[in-house]
């Protein structure tokens, strides 16, 4: 195999959860232009169909499963449609994920315990599940953020707290399926992407953060997906329990 060869997705079956917007898009779409078929999850049926049109329009197949990833339930029913209806799953992407913007002396129980319920129980569930039907050689992604690892200015305990813990469920995966299951676990942390999630800021607060940006901008959403697909393929084949910042330099300052 050559180099360039080892990036290449084809004949595989991905499975991207929070796919029906931003970020959860933009992989969808790079894993069907790398060679893969899908699996497309999220809440939002109607955007979800509009994701599969996408991914068709690249040449490959996908399959969209409405699921509320926090339903332990529900994600082992995404799994069961996947395998079902490809009869493999080769890689997930953990990419589902909610936040709040709610000072800490008050925010409810119910709104820390809905944000930890999606962006950390959910990745769970849904690698618990992938965990029992993958083959050697298949690959988690867990989709982190560069707040789980420094603070950007808005009151962000439920998401900073989550995106942290998947950090280290990240690494304990990677430790108890590398060698007995020969499946890799890694994560990535992205800085600021503007994306659905980003409309919901506080107006003039990503152009205020482009000064702790060392490249002088938010990232586009390619980019991040150019990552996703490096650390999912052969061409990270000796890459496991790793998180993976992508954000312009954000934590350099």
């Amino acid at each position: 195999m050559g180099i360039l060869d080892s990036f290449k997705m084809d004949g595989r079956v991905v499975v991207v959860t929070g796919a029906s917007s931003g970020l959860g898009v933009a992989m969808a779409r790079a894993y069907a232009e790398a060679g893969a078929d899908l699996v497309l999850a999220a809440r939002r049926l109607d955007k979800l169909n509009k994701t599969a049109e996408l991914v068709r329009g690249a040449g490959r197949q996908a399959l969209t499963v409405e699921t509320d990833i926090a339903d332990p339930d529900q994600a082992q029913r995404m799994i069961d449609t996947a395998m079902a209806h490809y009869g493999r799953v080769d890689v997930l992407v953990n990419n589902a994920g909610i936040g709040t913007a709610v000072p800490a002396t008050r925010e409810t129980p119910e709104q820390f315990r809905q944000v930890v319920d999606v962006n950390l129980h959910g990745s769970y569930w849904a690698a618990q599940a992938c965990g029992r039907v993958m083959e050697p050689g298949s690959s988690i992604l867990n989709i982190s953020s560069v707040l789980g690892i420094t603070t950007a200015g808005l009151p962000q305990a439920a998401y900073a707290a989550s995106k942290a813990a998947v950090i280290g469920l990240t690494r304990d995966l990677a430790q108890q399926w590398g060698a007995r299951k020969g499946i890799r676990v890694n994560a990535i942390a992205p800085g600021f992407f503007e994306t659905e999630m980003t409309d919901h800021y506080q107006p003039g607060y990503l152009e205020a953060m482009k000064s702790r940006i060392v490249l002088g901008r938010t990232g586009d959403t390619d980019e991040l997906a150019a990552c996703a697909i490096w650390l999912t393929s052969d061409a990270a084949s000796y890459v496991t329990g790793q998180t993976v910042v992508v954000d312009g330099g954000v934590t350099l300052t």
